[in-house]
């Protein structure tokens, strides 16, 4: 079974978010996964309307390895 690490990709999601919501750490992590797919979603001028469909997760997640 493989070991994941969360704390490397929330850290970059945290700035982010702070970059593109203006949230403050407090903000961040008291929001769900759902409210920051809204913000970047809302953001997003490749996909407005749309949510993140499994390539492009996976493509982020290959970009931004855990560890």
């Amino acid at each position: 079974m493989s070991q994941f690490c969360f704390g490397p990709a929330a850290v970059t999601l945290a700035g982010v978010m702070a970059r593109v919501a203006g949230w403050r750490p407090d903000e961040f992590w008291a929001a769900t996964p759902a409210d920051a797919a809204a913000v970047l979603r809302a953001w997003s001028e490749d996909a407005p309307g749309q949510g993140v469909d499994r390539a492009a997760m996976t493509a982020m997640m290959e970009a931004n390895p855990d560890g």
